[in-house]
């Protein structure tokens, strides 16, 4: 997989498709690969390019503190290296809130913005949450097996997991299977997460924008109305039956409406 040099650090990628350029961001201690259900779809319609983010994949996971805006500066870096003048971004949850930082400190950068299960700024009630992730990776010494044994259950509903076992188990084997987030660079990254906040950026986002959410997402699913009313040209879209991972829970519904909205943004481009 190529791999490039942004804003001093060597970031690795995967690149499919053809047509617009879609910049796809991952959520907390997921690498490029985590967009494995949307991929295949997006690039019948774009050129996609799914990154790993610092401190996660194939990419450079220097020591330092990292926070949302750093993440996002590593982001304009990279399309700067690969010579994308203008993309589409798109992220879940992490993913999101750097799309936020990128499109609020880079406009020129961002065609269209999709944020998925995104957030403003953490509130006591994430803080506690992602502190307990950070209790647990700790204990377990591994980042992979927290991942499955905390952050999972908040992506799913318990009627995933009680419907479909097998379905859960692939999803489980996909993470355990994917390059191993060290544990230092999943503190840093979720300290990042601890210390995030955007909100007297929102003014500045000018790209059309699309905001979903999952109606059972406990994590997210209270910021989505307030970002809906901050973010100017915002539309936004519910998934029912959902908690904070629609992209996993309802795969079909999911990539139909966003890749409705990114068509959409990109006739509005060339109209």
């Amino acid at each position: 997989m190529p791999k490039v040099k942004a804003n001093n650090i060597t970031m690795n990628y995967d690149q499919q498709g053809s047509g617009e350029p879609l910049v796809l961001i991952p959520y907390l201690a997921a690498d490029h690969a985590c967009y494995a259900f949307q991929v295949p779809e997006y690039a019948k319609h774009f050129t996609c390019f799914s990154i790993d983010l610092r401190g996660t994949g194939e990419s450079d996971k220097p020591e330092g503190a990292y926070s949302t805006e750093l993440l996002a500066d590593d982001v304009a870096g990279f399309m700067a290296a690969v010579g994308i003048e203008k993309a589409h971004v798109s992220g879940l949850s992490l993913g999101g809130v750097i799309g936020m930082w990128l499109a609020a400190k880079h406009p020129d950068r961002v065609q269209s913005l999709s944020l998925h299960g995104a957030w403003t700024k953490t509130d006591p009630f994430t803080k506690t949450v992602v502190g307990g992730w950070q209790i647990l990776a700790n204990a377990l010494q591994s980042v992979p097996k927290m991942v499955i044994q905390a952050i999972l259950p908040w992506c799913l509903t318990p009627e995933l997991y009680a419907a479909r076992p097998d379905y859960i188990e692939s999803l489980v084997n996909f993470v355990m299977s994917r390059p191993v987030q060290p544990l230092a660079a999943f503190m840093q990254q979720s300290n990042a997460v601890l210390a995030h906040d955007v909100e007297a950026q929102l003014g500045k986002i000018t790209a059309p924008t699309q905001i979903t959410v999952g109606r059972y997402d406990m994590l997210t699913s209270r910021y989505a109305e307030p970002m809906h009313r901050a973010i100017r040209n915002s539309e936004l879209l519910v998934f029912e039956g959902c908690a904070h991972a629609p992209m996993y829970e309802k795969v079909e519904e999911f990539n139909q409406k966003t890749l409705q909205f990114l068509q959409r943004q990109a006739r509005a481009a060339t109209a």
